[in-house]
């Protein structure tokens, strides 16, 4: 009842915060890509603390130390919308590969717009990865790193969806190292659920990899086995 009553305060301090913070944003667009990352990735900062003293959910990172010094593309577990706070928190300056239905979502979409995301129609098949390496490209000579979740949507603890091939086919394109990581956030916050348990999320930074000579196919078993390995390891379920 008590995280029912906290997740229900959350929410309405979301729903108040959001929209003049979206205005905020679109005000922002003359500024470059990565001033408009920091305004931006501040509401996240506002959220992730409300997140830990109203609902009381922290996390812990394991690994820190396996994070490139350069721009790499970021391969990881989907569980929950908690990752797509927190990595703007742990990781660089980011943009995220995403279905291009996610901009049109009112406030937060207007927002997500003005991060320089990869925006892609997933039903476009081999055109959908040229525009990922076309774009991500692009993204990683400006200094971001690219963040693709390669079972596409959130996927519940214990579960494992398919793993698509465009994080894989993005860095053996670029020669961009990946990051694969792994975390138990669906544990917590799970996928449409409205509450938020308190607790302690874990994620789990594994070392990079380099894709000089790997087939993109080979590239991404090998991080799926990483992914899903891990995330056995560290859950708490079962």
């Amino acid at each position: 009842m008590l995280a029912i009553l906290r997740s229900t305060l959350y929410m309405l301090l979301q729903i108040i915060i959001t929209p003049p913070y979206a205005i905020i944003t679109l005000a922002c667009f003359p500024l470059s890509a990565h001033n408009r990352y920091r305004v931006t990735s501040s509401w996240t900062r506002i959220m992730l603390f409300l997140l830990r003293t109203i609902c009381g959910v922290r996390y812990q990172v394991l690994g820190a130390e396996n994070i490139p010094k350069k721009p790499s593309v970021i391969i990881s577990k989907h569980q929950s919308a908690w990752e797509t706070l927190a990595f703007q928190q742990i990781f660089p300056p980011q943009v995220w590969v995403l279905k291009k239905e996610l901009l049109r979502i009112p406030f937060f979409g207007w927002g997500l717009a003005m991060t320089s995301p990869i925006a892609i129609d997933r039903s476009s098949g081999k055109a959908a990865l040229d525009q990922v390496v076309e774009q991500g490209k692009d993204r990683l000579k400006r200094g971001f790193w690219v963040v693709v979740f390669p079972e596409g949507t959130r996927i519940a603890p214990g579960k494992k969806g398919k793993y698509r091939i465009g994080g894989a086919w993005l860095a053996t394109h670029t020669n961009a190292l990946v990051v694969p990581v792994a975390h138990n956030a669906g544990e917590l916050w799970g996928r449409n659920s409205f509450v938020k348990n308190p607790g302690t999320i874990t994620v789990s930074i594994g070392a990079p990899i380099d894709p000089t000579g790997m087939e993109p196919v080979v590239l991404n078993a090998q991080v799926e086995t990483w992914i899903e390995t891990e995330v056995k390891r560290i859950s708490n379920c079962g």
